[in-house]
């Protein structure tokens, strides 16, 4: 047990030889399935890893950058604030995987036959418009930011529970991050995957069959949880309340519709091999799911292990510090901030993807050599992820956190026109982007409102109703779309791929 102030040397220890070994791996990983144009030459080789990716390497890849971080630390802490409502994640990771099936694959040929890099040269390829071009890349760039910031928050919190203060370590880790991304690319966090999925599996299937053992059994830790919500009162407890239903359910599917609009998803699904791989992945990815709903039972075991923390963050190191051993929470403290690193090297990869292929590319110089792009997005990346850290450094964590739910809300209104033109011709690129000016300006005014919450009360014919914020602005997106595209003619211009 980690019990008292100061540096807590064993799980320091532990936490640190791993911390190695990732770093280690991370910069050895610029050979590891090195093309002929090399790792750094070509942005099909830094930024999607050659795009040869098969099944398993892509399911710990996408899984790594998915399941991040800020995942193991902030379900736990939702459920232990709110109780069941903190379990949407669940829905959310089960209804995506249909969506990915179906989607992906047809994104990735897409991509493939036309060399494409990103969601924003997609969307030119097909509609040929610069402006909505623009607008897919810079809602990704923008919406992608905060995350990465928020990977940082989780490293923070375990980085803290080892007793080290100052900001200091923090920084050093990302400079390592930053150092052995800009050298091997989306290779890095494609090896580092492997040992981060194991660690983190490792640490939570050992929780969730000894905590229970240590605290009396699952059913004390639901007893002691349903007391405490009872005494928080409100619409805390193990169970919804009717009310909740609908804002659980929107939140779930709204979720899921963004999820894979990110850049770091995408990038994950354009470095993969085949079609086929991506339909493989949607069919083992749910293996995650399950994983995700026990990381979240963690929540309810700090109840019946007397944990009290003044920030919901630190629920899970606090947890692991009272009831295991130092170099078991050494351990899986190295499995949550090595859990920040390969999300973090896979954000700033997509976004410094988007940067160099349409703002660069598009607007600087036209006629840039690949090398020069691999160039560009080596740079790009080291200063997206240096921005992230200043963020962290200089700015209240609840700022990132409010601009990340501010992020999925944005994200999810460049799905019509990534999505839409690869199953018909009917929308051209003006109604497209009048519908996402219209869903981001609305929703984002919403959200504002509202305090940057993610759902919305709506009152009609005496009855109220609560959604997530981004799915009613999708719907809007989608509404004017239509009515701008009825308006203007539904004439589809020729393709462009290339």
């Amino acid at each position: 047990m980690m019990a008292g102030g100061g540096i807590h040397w064993t799980a320091l220890a532990v936490f640190a030889f791993f911390f190695v070994l990732v770093t280690v791996m991370g910069f050895g990983a610029s050979r590891w399935m090195a093309g002929k144009q090399g790792t750094g030459e070509h942005l099909d080789e830094w930024g999607l890893g050659g795009r040869n990716f098969g099944t398993w390497i892509t399911w710990f890849l996408v899984g790594g950058d998915f399941y991040t971080a800020y995942t193991v630390i902030a379900v736990p802490a939702l459920v232990y604030a709110v109780g069941a409502y903190g379990f949407f994640a669940l829905p959310y990771t089960i209804l995506v995987y249909p969506i990915v099936f179906v989607i992906m694959p047809r994104l990735w040929r897409t991509a493939h036959q036309a060399g494409h890099v990103t969601a924003a040269d997609v969307v030119y390829g097909r509609y040929g418009s610069r402006a909505l071009e623009l607008a897919v890349a810079a809602t990704g760039v923008v919406a992608t930011m905060p995350y990465i910031a928020l990977q940082l928050v989780g490293m923070e919190v375990v980085i803290k529970a080892l007793g080290l203060v100052g900001e200091l370590p923090l920084a050093a880790a990302f400079v390592i991050l930053a150092l052995y991304t800009y050298a091997a690319g989306l290779r890095a966090p494609a090896l580092i995957a492997f040992v981060k999925d194991l660690m983190i599996y490792i640490v939570v299937l050992v929780a969730v069959v000894l905590v229970p053992m240590k605290l009396g059994g699952y059913g004390h830790v639901f007893q002691v949880a349903g007391q405490a919500y009872a005494a928080k009162g409100g619409a805390t407890g193990l169970t919804l309340k009717p009310a909740q239903f609908l804002p659980y359910a929107s939140l779930a599917l709204g979720s899921a519709l963004a999820a894979f609009m990110y850049p770091h998803t995408l990038t994950g699904i354009f470095a993969a091999r085949s079609a086929d791989t991506i339909r493989k992945n949607a069919v083992f990815l749910p293996a995650y799911t399950v994983l995700l709903g026990l990381i979240a039972l963690l929540g309810y075991m700090a109840y019946a292990a007397g944990i009290s923390v003044k920030s919901n963050n630190d629920v899970v190191p606090a947890l692991f510090g009272a009831l295991f051993p130092e170099w078991f929470a050494g351990f899986a403290f190295a499995a949550i901030a090595i859990g920040a690193l390969v999300p973090a090297a896979v954000m700033s990869i997509g976004a410094a993807n988007l940067f160099t292929r349409n703002f660069w590319k598009a607007y600087v110089n036209p006629q840039v050599t690949p090398a020069g792009e691999a160039q560009v997005a080596k740079i790009v990346s080291l200063v997206v992820k240096f921005g992230a850290l200043l963020c962290i450094l200089f700015l209240p964590t609840q700022f990132a956190l409010d601009l990340q739910l501010l992020g999925g809300l944005w994200i999810l209104q460049t799905f019509p026109a990534v999505v839409f033109g690869l199953f018909f011709k009917w929308f051209r690129a003006p109604a497209l982007l009048v519908g996402w000016a219209a869903g981001l300006g609305v929703g984002t005014w919403i959200a504002f409102a509202d305090g940057v919450k993610p759902v919305h009360t709506y009152t009609l014919g005496g009855s109220s109703f609560t959604l997530y914020t981004g799915l009613v602005a999708l719907a809007l997106n989608i509404v004017v779309a239509v009515v701008v595209q009825l308006f203007t003619g539904s004439r589809t211009p020729r393709l462009r791929e290339g």
